[in-house]
């Protein structure tokens, strides 16, 4: 069964989560991925789970 964007996201993000500059890297490239809603509730998850300090403003990036 595939996983949707949403779920990979979190999981890659767990993995990487040792180190703040790897987990904001993948984050960013999690939001060009990701629809607007998708990006809403990355931002609550990762604030939930890792606090502010592994949190970055989505920066969209036109497709």
């Amino acid at each position: 069964m595939a996983k949707n964007m949403l779920e990979y996201s979190k999981e890659l993000l767990r993995k990487v989560s040792f180190d703040v500059k790897l987990f904001k890297k993948e984050l960013a490239k999690a939001y060009q991925y990701l629809l607007e809603e998708e990006v809403e509730e990355l931002k609550r998850w990762v604030s939930a789970n890792f606090g502010d300090q592994y949190s970055l403003t989505p920066i969209y990036i036109a497709k």
